[in-house]
């Protein structure tokens, strides 16, 4: 997968999240590049998902994902609860930056934001697999399940830090993505 077809899906599944609460307004005007890694982190098994139910058949069974979806897939999934906090602030803001409540929805946006975030996990879930498989177009299912290969051999941290690294690079305004700093 090139790296704008990674940043597309990447920032697919990050809009996706957004939409989970739309009238939160975050104080912050960037995202901070680890929470950013924190969504790719918190999400990667719900995109291997969605490849996975929406390529069915277009993929061959002796593939990366046939054969090692399970494995790539595992580091990323054990440390999912960790990177929940990170990923949550990231649909905050990116809802914050972007929405403009339709009417009659401001009872709803307050209902979602009276939620716990770990009330919200399971439909965050559901429609990032869900919009995520509507996204993803079969033709390109081969390129998707190489992109996963190419970050397989990465821990999940350097994938999440290389996916906050493109979006910085990209200049995403939307909010856009805080200056890096080392520690």
């Amino acid at each position: 997968m090139s790296s704008r077809k990674t940043f597309k899906l990447a920032a697919a599944m990050t809009a996706t999240l957004a939409i989970m609460q739309p009238s939160v307004l975050a104080a912050q005007e960037c995202i901070e590049q680890d929470d950013l890694s924190d969504t790719l982190i918190y999400a990667m098994p719900l995109m291997v998902d969605a490849v996975s139910t929406k390529c069915n058949g277009s993929l061959s069974p002796t593939g990366f994902l046939a054969t090692n979806g399970d494995t790539f897939v595992a580091p990323y999934a054990a440390l999912q609860e960790n990177s929940w906090t990170g990923a949550f602030r990231v649909l905050q803001q990116f809802a914050g930056a972007g929405s403009k409540d339709k009417a009659g929805s401001d009872e709803m946006a307050q209902m979602l934001g009276a939620l716990p975030p770990e009330a919200l996990r399971p439909f965050v879930d559901a429609i990032v697999v869900q919009k995520l498989g509507e996204e993803i177009k079969t033709k390109d299912c081969s390129k998707i399940e190489r992109g996963m290969e190419l970050l397989a051999p990465l821990p999940p941290e350097n994938a999440g830090g290389l996916v906050a690294f493109l979006f910085d690079l990209a200049k995403v305004d939307r909010p856009s993505v805080c200056a890096y700093r080392p520690e």
